[in-house]
Formats: structure tokens, sequence, C-alpha cells
């Protein structure tokens, strides 16, 4: 029988070279001027899983950017696996802070990747995490090893909100029937420590607007008279966390899960430097909500942070003015049984109550998504822990992520089936920032590793 390990040995070329064609494509969801490149993905997304073996390949339009919806149905009384991805990426700006530019993949090695890694926007989130379910199926059609069914649903709006998503799901039930869902659009803690990730933060994503006087008004003429609505806002900002940066908001925290001291304790067993951590950010001190440790605060603790903040005058040299309006773009990421759109609506509230007269404020919700937790008893759990088990040779960590999935929720309510949260990418993979890459030893081992969780959760289905 062909091995897996034989198919990525025979194939490694070819797969690496298509993920690398795959990542040429800008397919930048928040900028419409990517529209076409968006559009061009999807289409390519559908060859690739025509050409890796689903009898059935449909681009489906929604009122934003289609969804790619891919099955392979060999019997109906078998296991059904609904793979979740999507084609589309942040924006990759700063782009004077990349090495090389973001759509044009090179493969570099590093201390962390010294086999190589490939550098480009989307090469870990999620485009790279995303193709190794395809090229899994790929090897089980090939060698007639598939023991179960596999639904595809990949979609090209998970960066903007997955606006559309939501709605698509709730049309098409019967279409998206699964047993379980199977997810790689999170990270593991080493490549010498595979983890699980068990829980997800919700989000919260708003923008404000301050506005002041209705032009922009010479500095010397009007400064102290007339209120600054660049001053003001960052104030405002400010007042949005104490001294121990606890989040100011009235009723922020009342729903927050408090976790056991039993609990914090089994966390904190799992394998962290604080002076690494600190080493790869290049900074002198961790921050944070004071009474946490930095893998608390980033993982099972609400928090808010701006994303960006503008107004005035920012272009070369000076000008001296006093703008009319001032933004900035803020994102609360939240723990269970904090309901973003209860959270957004407090915001709203609270950011309205604390402007000063001589201002007047807007405030924007964006998007935003329910957080997630998947117990670890489950047969999915331990279907994945079982395949970890055989790649890595040691059974991996259930870890929480600070990072959000919104769907992940949505999809528990609307199709009433557990997610597996399979994820290969380092923290280190610099996702959402310049230079983001993946480790090709990364993208390999998850193809090797997602045939082994089909056949343990076909097994333990029985």
């Amino acid at each position: 029988m062909n091995t897996i390990q034989s198919y990525i040995k025979q194939h490694k070329e070819r797969f690496i070279n298509e993920l690398i064609e795959l990542l040429k494509i800008p397919s930048i969801s928040a900028n419409s001027e990517y529209k076409n490149h968006v559009l061009k993905t999807a289409d390519t997304l559908k060859i690739s899983l025509e050409k890796a073996g689903c009898d059935t390949v449909e681009i489906c339009k929604t009122a934003g950017f289609p969804i790619v919806y891919g099955e392979k149905i060999i019997d109906k009384n078998l296991p059904t696996i609904l793979v979740y991805g999507h084609y589309d990426v942040q924006p990759p700006d700063p782009l004077n802070l990349w090495d090389s530019p973001p759509f044009e993949p090179i493969i570099k090695k590093t201390e962390i990747h010294p086999e190589g890694a490939i550098f480009a926007r989307g090469a870990c989130d999620d485009k790279g995490q995303m193709y190794m379910h395809v090229k899994a199926l790929e090897f089980m059609t090939a060698t007639n090893q598939l023991p179960c069914n596999v639904k595809f649903m990949i979609e090209g709006e998970e960066e903007i909100g997955s606006a559309n998503l939501a709605t698509f799901v709730k049309n098409n039930k019967e279409k998206l029937t699964n047993d379980i869902i199977l997810i790689s659009d999170t990270g593991m803690i080493a490549n010498n420590i595979p983890s699980i990730t068990t829980g997800l933060r919700g989000l919260s994503y708003v923008e404000v607007e301050v506005t002041g006087p209705n032009r922009d008004l010479h500095s010397g003429l009007y400064g102290g008279a007339v209120a600054n609505p660049i001053n003001i806002l960052t104030k405002m900002i400010a007042s949005l966390h104490d001294k121990d940066n606890h989040i100011t908001i009235p009723g922020f925290y009342d729903k927050v899960e408090e976790l056991s001291q039993e609990e914090r304790t089994k966390m904190a067993k799992a394998p962290f430097s604080l002076e690494n951590y600190k080493k790869a950010l290049d900074i002198e001190a961790v921050y944070g909500e004071a009474g946490y440790t930095t893998n608390e605060r980033n993982s099972i603790r609400p928090t808010l942070d701006v994303n960006g903040i503008w107004g005035g005058y920012t272009g070369e040299g000076a000008k001296t003015v006093i703008a009319s309006k001032a933004y900035a773009k803020i994102s609360m990421r939240l723990v269970p049984h904090q309901d973003w759109e209860e959270i957004t609506q407090l915001f709203k509230n609270h950011f309205k109550n604390i402007a000063p007269k001589g201002v007047k404020v807007k405030v924007k919700p964006h998007h935003g998504g329910q957080a997630y937790v998947t117990p670890i008893n489950n047969t999915g759990y331990k279907a994945a822990s079982k395949a970890y088990q055989d790649t890595f040779g040691k059974i991996p960590v259930p870890q929480r992520s600070g990072g959000s999935i919104p769907i992940v929720a949505l999809f528990e309510k609307e199709l009433k089936s557990k997610t597996i949260l399979m994820g290969f990418g380092l923290d280190s993979d610099a996702i959402h920032s310049p230079n983001e890459h993946f480790g090709i030893w990364n993208f390999l081992k998850g193809i090797e590793t997602i045939p082994l969780f089909y056949n343990y959760f076909t097994a333990f289905s029985k």
C-alpha cells in the first residue's frame, strides 16, 4: 500500500510549487481593487479540488465573494468530515517592512525552519494550511484510501468577518450535513511540541469617529480655544483601561468565565519561556492585565486594543492644523459567555458617554463573533490526538488560543456539530504581519497527519 510518507516524498516539489502559485494571487478581500484576484483564487481552488478527487465542486455565489464547495461522497452510511478554510488574505501593509514582496513567494531557511519556509502573505493564514487538506484528499483518493465522506467549504471573506457565510450556512444545512468539522487555521506550541487548539476567543470590531469643528482649523488661531478631536480621541481611548490594565467599560466583565485555579495550573504546564517570548518580539518587558500570566492574558482573558488611529495631517513636512475629525479602529477579544453584540453595544454606549462637550462621536460596528470551546473527550478530539501521536511521536497538548474564528460558534449553532482545530503554524510565522511565512516541514507534516485523522475518526465513530 502506498504510504502517505512515500507519496509526499514523490510529490513534494509539486505540492510546494502549487502552493507558491496560489500564494502569488493577491486575494485581499478588504480592498475592492483586488476583487478580480479574489475571484481568480476561487477559480484556481475549484480546479485544485477537482484534481484532488472531489466528484462535485461548485463556486457558490454570495452577496460578496463566493464560497468554494466540494465533496467526495463514497458511502452515505459512513461518517462525513466537513473541511472549512479561507482563500482570502490580509492586506500586506506596511509594504516597506517586508524583506521580499508579499506576493512573490520565496523560500528561505530560518533558525526555526531549517528546512525552509515560504515567505508570502497568506502562506500560513490560511492558504498554506487550507491547501494541506486539498493535498491530503489527493493522496487518499489517488491511493484509494479515503475511509469516509468529505466536504469542503472554503470562503473568501474570513479576513473581513465572514459577512455572508452565516447566510450560506443557514440556507444550505442539508448540503453541509456532517459528523465533524475540521479546520486548520490555528497553530501549535512548537514543532517538537504538538498541540490542538481547544478554545478560541470571540471578537467585537468597531470604528470610532470624533468630530470637532466643521472644518480643519489653523492651530495658531484656534489652538487652545476649540476641542481638538485628535487630543480628545487619545484621551478617550486612554481611559478605556485603568492602572491595572483592566477594561473600564461598565458591564464588560459581567459574563466573563473565570477559570478555576486547577484549570489555570494545568494551563501553566504548557512549555513557555518568557525570556524567549520577549527576545522574539524585541521587547524588554511584557504588559497586560494585572493578576494574570502572559499565556492567560492572550487566551482566557478579554482584551481591548486599538488597531489603527488617524486624523489631521500625516504627510511629509509640517502643517499646523487642528483636524475636524479623528478616527480609530478598535478590536475587543472576548471569552466564553461574552456575547459580541452585547459587548459592542456596551462599548458604543460608554464611548459616547465619556465624550466631552464640544465633540460629536460616532461608533460604527464592523463585525464580530462568539468565543468557542471544544471538549477534549469527544470522538473528534481523540482522533486528532491519535493522529498527532502517530506523526509527531508525542501526545498533543490541548491549548486555548487568543485568536478568533467567529464562524466556529455559528457552525455548532446551525449545523449541530463540533469543530476540531488542527493547526500546524507557529506563533513566529508572523500571520497578519510583514514577512508572514509557513515552514515547509509544517506544510508537509500537516498533509501527513490529516489522513490519519480521517482513519481514526472513522474507526472511532463505529
